[in-house]
């Protein structure tokens, strides 16, 4: 069973091989990303059924001796990323194929968005197998060499500019990673994990906590956790949707993964949890004040995320079983919410013609069926019993009080607070986007309109008045934030007159196409059945728990093949 563990990274990079060769041929390219990725995840699911059967599953790669070869690595938590990266991506590339982006994306290149889609999917898989520092770092450059691409698909100007602050920062910590490999290759003569997981114990304190420092600093830029994550909501939402919602579902997990991998092997007595858990604190409510802030749903989605990852910071930082199994459990729910709404997302903004809540209003009554799967995913994040969220915060804060200290009781209140402040940001877009009528949305497109290009004689026939830079209508109170967004979006923007005409008439008059609304429900559906599973779900993420701590599990698989 260990020659299936490299095929979840060999397989994709071939096909990316050959689909670029059939660019010709886009028909070929679909059917053969398609049939690649299918495979993954028959072929993850496999590896995570014997990894919880019989250990992990490893694989050393060409004739290097052990301090410099490869090794793949499928333990419980690797296999258990491997189907949940497999399947989304799976998802993620269906839904694109019925978008039709992959035929032509506003002018790009038809040969290009399915041999990226590969090298990305391969790059991911590869970061959860790999069981060396260096080959994670390659692992990263895959990945992100590919979302330089699919970030700037179309090439217009706002997707250039928000792609390049995203080189920068990726840039910066890729430099940074590649310090912290050439310091602990000189501290400990390997990059092996395993081998690290000995050495790095007989290191001198000091030494071990720069490398510590080191890698934390990297990763967390990649995870987008605050302070470092200032990048990522000007990045992700000018992506196409397809791309902004495998990005935001799995992009920031492989650098919380990566977090989770070398602190619970690497440094298991870590002299930095409070710090670790200052930062989660942080994280969670920075992020969710952002979202609330927000008049762009892709941009409040954005924030939540960044949010979220707090709660994965928690139970690391935590650095007990309850703790990791509550971060792993959370990881996978968050990854699928993620991809889901942005998935559902896609379908709004395909309807409406944005995302801006300015702009759009009674999807309800339009849409009911793209009303409710927003609806479901979004209550799910913010935690609403009995949905996986809920569960997995259950999980995270049951863990900060078997600690007991004041601090983790601290990021307990924070992590609550966020939760009820997510329910707010998406009820709010709810309630602006979906719930209000066609008519109130009209005349609220109406009144940000002439508030943000006041016309010569406007009065106040229309039932609008201004009261200290708020517009009143009888549909609620248009903020100066609302207006000034109006101005800064310009006339091309403000608003959309077709969906205009569109919610003025309470017509439905665009559809969302089934290749598209398929992958989108099927994601939906599969983040309620995390709910229906949560019991043996939640029982394998403790077992992929106990191995992260019981090192030698790790280690004598990698080193004599054999677990113990």
């Amino acid at each position: 069973m260990n020659a299936l563990v490299p095929l979840p990274v060999v397989l994709p990079i071939l096909a990316a091989g050959v689909s670029l060769a059939l660019l010709h041929h886009p028909r070929i390219q679909r059917w053969l990303s398609l049939g690649v990725l299918t495979a993954v995840v028959v072929i993850s699911s496999a590896l995570l059924v014997q990894a919880d059967r019989h250990g992990p599953q490893t694989v050393w790669i060409g004739a290097w001796s052990e301090t410099l070869g490869i090794v793949l690595v499928a333990d419980r938590l690797a296999a258990l990323m491997l189907v949940v990266s497999a399947v989304v991506t799976l998802a993620v590339l269906a839904y694109s194929v019925g978008q039709g982006m992959t035929e032509d994306e506003e002018g790009a290149p038809i040969s290009i968005y399915h041999p990226t889609f590969l090298v990305l999917v391969a790059g991911v898989s590869n970061a959860f197998l790999a069981g060396d520092l260096f080959n994670l770092f390659v692992s990263f450059e895959m990945l992100l060499f590919a979302s330089y691409v699919l970030l700037t698909l179309g090439g217009t100007a706002t997707r250039i500019r928000a792609g390049t602050i995203y080189v920068l920062v990726n840039l910066l910590s890729s430099t940074l990673f590649l310090i912290s490999i050439a310091v602990t290759y000189a501290a400990t003569g390997t990059l092996t994990l395993a081998h690290l997981a000995e050495r790095l114990a007989e290191l001198p304190d000091h030494v071990s906590l720069m490398i510590q420092l080191l890698l934390l600093t990297t990763f967390a830029i990649k995870a987008a956790v605050f302070p470092l994550s200032f990048w990522l909501p000007d990045s992700y939402p000018t992506a196409p949707a397809p791309v902004t919602a495998v990005f935001a579902g799995l992009l920031t997990k492989v650098g919380v993964y990566a977090i989770l991998r070398t602190q619970t092997l690497l440094f298991p007595d870590s002299p930095l949890s409070d710090l670790l858990l200052w930062t989660a604190l942080l994280t969670m409510l920075i992020g969710i004040l952002g979202a609330v802030a927000q008049s762009d749903i892709k941009r409040m989605l954005s924030f939540t995320l960044v949010s979220h990852i707090g709660y994965l910071i928690l139970g690391i930082a935590l650095g007990s079983r309850l703790g990791t199994a509550g971060t792993i459990f959370y990881v996978v729910h968050h990854i699928t919410i993620q991809t889901a709404l942005f998935l559902v997302l896609g379908l709004v903004e395909r309807r409406a013609g944005s995302t801006a809540l300015m702009r759009i209003g009674g999807l309800a009554r339009l849409a009911p069926l793209l009303a409710v799967l927003f609806f479901v995913p979004a209550m799910n994040l913010a935690g609403i019993p009995p949905f996986s969220g809920f569960i997995g915060k259950v999980g995270l804060f049951q863990a900060a009080q078997a600690d007991g200290g004041w601090l983790p009781w601290t990021v307990v209140a924070g992590g609550a607070v966020t939760s009820l402040l997510t329910l707010y940001a998406v009820a709010k877009t709810w309630a602006v986007a979906f719930w209000r009528t066609p008519e109130e949305a009209h005349e609220a497109l109406e009144a940000i309109s002439d508030a943000a290009d006041p016309a010569p004689g406007h009065g106040s026939d229309d039932g609008t008045h201004q009261h200290r830079g708020h517009v009143h209508t009888s549909a609620g109170t248009i903020t100066k934030n609302d207006i000034e967004e109006a101005r800064r979006l310009g006339n091309d923007d403000l608003p959309d007159r077709d969906f205009h005409t569109l919610i003025e008439a309470g017509e439905d008059n665009r559809h969302s196409p089934a290749g598209m609304l398929v992958p989108a429900a099927g994601l939906v559906t599969l983040s309620v059945l995390l709910t229906v599973v949560a019991g043996p779900l939640y029982g394998l993420s403790e077992r992929a728990a106990r191995d992260l701590h019981q090192r030698d599990t790790y280690v004598s698989s990698v080193l004599t093949g054999e677990a113990r």
